[in-house]
């Protein structure tokens, strides 16, 4: 199976919207996951069933035992998160927005009044689409290891792919922990930039992130031809990287009217949708992969 994860320096360069469009145009069924966990929306612009979900543990949650405790206060002076609070009748109570679960007052609790408890961190779902199996999950407001949930959906991809010969990544932006966790494992990724100096500064970080993971990296441009000097830079500094850009996508309402419809670009014909088609193919010559 070929791995491949479509990630991005930043947010807003059109990411999700390369991802669904290479899902719809790459032939054969493939297993798709969407790892941007902190705000999935893969499934809003492909058309899908959700079969099944269950519940995503992340970090525990300390809770106090209001019978037990006696008041001592030496959970609250050791907690570096300000988490533990005093209740309206004196006694100590444990804010969950603020516990990170560390434990340290289960540890320090003289009475054993603390318990370290399972807290519900978001979903993961399982649905299927026209072009295979789609992994996805929802992370709620605030909770944290996102870098966990990651690794669960692609775990959870995989255990649908069968004998799929090709797995498709919807990744985060960024340089984090959920980019860390999706370019783990992967055999290439295409990174999605556009001819900004934010987007610039954010691809020269991508890239050295991704160069730890030594995997193939390709580079699509998006909304080239609004400012093609940038765009030419863009160019020259992967020619540079040894980075082969796959191709450029022009500025196209159609793009903005496709993800209104829920439904990738490539559905009807565009010049967007006829530069991700030339970006589809390039991407199969250079992995060798008949088409």
């Amino acid at each position: 199976m070929i791995r491949i994860a479509v990630v991005s320096g930043k947010g807003g360069t059109g990411k999700t919207v390369v991802t669904a469009a290479l899902a719809d145009i790459i032939p054969g069924s493939i297993v798709l996951a969407d790892c941007d966990v902190d705000a999935a929306n893969l499934s809003l612009v492909i058309p899908h069933e959700t079969k099944s979900s269950r519940p995503y543990f992340g970090m525990q949650c300390a809770e106090i035992d209001t019978e037990t405790c006696t008041g001592c206060g030496a959970c609250r002076a050791h907690c570096r998160f300000d988490a533990i609070e005093e209740t309206e009748k004196g006694g100590l109570k444990v804010n969950p927005l603020l516990c990170e679960g560390c434990g340290v007052c289960d540890l320090i609790c003289p009475e054993g009044a603390v318990t370290m408890k399972p807290r519900m961190a978001g979903e993961i779902f399982a649905s299927s689409t026209s072009r295979g199996p789609l992994s996805h999950a929802r992370l709620f407001p605030g909770a944290g290891t996102s870098g966990l949930l990651v690794q669960e959906v692609k775990q959870a991809a995989l255990s649908s792919a069968g004998d799929m010969p090709l797995m498709l990544i919807d990744g985060p932006p960024g340089i984090g922990c959920p980019a860390v966790a999706t370019l783990s494992g992967m055999d290439a990724a295409i990174i999605v930039t556009e001819p900004s100096i934010s987007a610039v500064h954010d691809l020269r970080r991508l890239v050295q992130l991704c160069r730890g993971f030594q995997i193939r990296l390709f580079l699509v441009i998006n909304r080239a031809d609004l400012e093609p000097e940038m765009t030419a830079s863009i160019r020259e500094y992967c020619a540079g990287e040894d980075i082969l850009v796959l191709g450029t996508i022009p500025f196209d309402p159609a793009v903005l009217s496709a993800v209104r419809a829920g439904k990738p670009v490539t559905a009807d014909s565009s010049p967007a949708a006829m530069a991700l088609r030339e970006i589809r193919d390039a991407l199969y010559a250079a992995l060798g992969v008949p088409e």
